[in-house]
């Protein structure tokens, strides 16, 4: 699934945990055993001593789909947990929104 495609969710979190993912972790569990087996896969592209272009063609596969899991996981947290804690205001608040900036920055410096 590309990072352009969008998830459907609805504003507040329906879990106690306040986990927004929650409500599709069965598509992010698909989406990181295919980012194993693209792992697995470069594995035995080196053992089997294959081209190196082939070999960062399929890295940079692994790099795009390992970046639209974590832009899909970002939305989740925003709409969810930064919007709820947003609701509540107060020191829960200002957490969540510092926590979303800390995982922007990490992101962008990947």
């Amino acid at each position: 699934m590309e990072h352009t495609e969008q998830l459907s969710h609805e504003s507040d979190c329906h879990h106690d945990a306040g986990h927004g993912y929650l409500d599709h972790k069965d598509e992010y569990l698909r989406r990181l055993k295919r980012i194993e087996g693209q792992a697995r896969g470069l594995q035995r592209m080196v053992d089997e001593e294959q081209y190196c272009i082939d070999i960062l063609t399929q890295v940079s596969a692994m790099t795009k789909a390992l970046e639209a899991l974590a832009l899909a996981m970002l939305d989740e947290h925003l709409s969810h947990c930064v919007v709820r804690a947003a609701r509540a205001g107060g020191e829960e608040a200002e957490e969540k929104l510092r926590e979303a900036s800390q995982a922007i920055a990490r992101l962008v410096r990947s």
